[in-house]
């Protein structure tokens, strides 16, 4: 049997044209080693790649999907490199692989298959916004999306914020950016008004927005949210 390669876990940026800016020098570094990778849109991988103008041609590389809809089943397969002996690289379609997307399986499958799990520095809007907020940032739970029915929604914020403040926890959550505004008006409309709520948006983008305040606070001054990647975080 080979050697068996290793799995490096690959940030990849959270705001467009950011690469200069975001991606650490260790990253660049590491790429030349890695011809193989899985990702969650093989397009938008291929062209992170490109525009870090590292390989001579992209064309010589291989792209498999790793998505929601991976199966344990298709692991073997999509190892099947970094268990011949090459390495093996993750892409996140935002930000870090295994938070907040499907890099998690393909992780657990390296540790139960003795393959090295190599994991790089690079920017996560949820722990750059935790950061940004003020909030507390030494119990803080993430819970993804909240449910799309309004009632569901409503339930389930009331519910974290009972949580909240028994366990002075702060509470995260993302959106998709075309249902910013309904998530916002949710929260402003379920949450106390002595709650603390931080909207971050476009973290790292050239429309960067973190604030903080009350929710009382943000009733009285409404605003629209413009159709970009949000983090919604809050502390009771």
């Amino acid at each position: 049997m080979p050697n068996k390669g290793n799995l490096f876990l690959i940030p990849s940026v959270i705001a467009a044209n950011t690469q200069d800016v975001v991606v650490p020098p260790q990253v660049r570094m590491r790429l030349p080693e890695i011809r193989h990778f899985l990702a969650e849109d093989v397009r938008t991988a291929r062209r992170y790649l490109g525009s870090m103008k590292i390989y001579e041609t992209i064309e010589a590389l291989s792209f498999s999907v790793l998505d929601k809809d991976t199966h344990e089943a298709d692991l073997p397969e999509l190892f099947e490199p970094a268990l011949q002996g090459d390495n093996l690289g993750v892409l996140s379609e935002s930000g870090c692989p295994g938070i907040a997307d499907p890099g998690a399986i393909a992780v657990r499958f390296a540790h139960q298959n003795g393959i090295k799990v190599i994991p790089l520095v690079g920017p996560s809007s949820i722990v750059l916004s935790l950061m940004a907020s003020g909030l507390n940032g030494q119990h803080f739970a993430f819970h993804g999306y909240l449910p799309i029915q309004r009632a569901d929604s409503a339930k389930a914020i009331r519910e974290f914020e009972k949580q909240s403040r028994q366990k002075n926890q702060t509470q995260i959550f993302i959106e998709t950016p075309y249902r910013n505004d309904t998530i916002f008006s949710n929260l402003l409309k379920n949450l106390m008004p002595e709650t603390q709520l931080c909207l971050a948006l476009d973290v790292t983008g050239e429309n960067e927005f973190i604030m903080t305040k009350p929710v009382k606070d943000w009733r009285q001054e409404p605003i629209e949210l413009p159709k970009r990647p949000a983090v919604f975080l809050f502390l009771g």
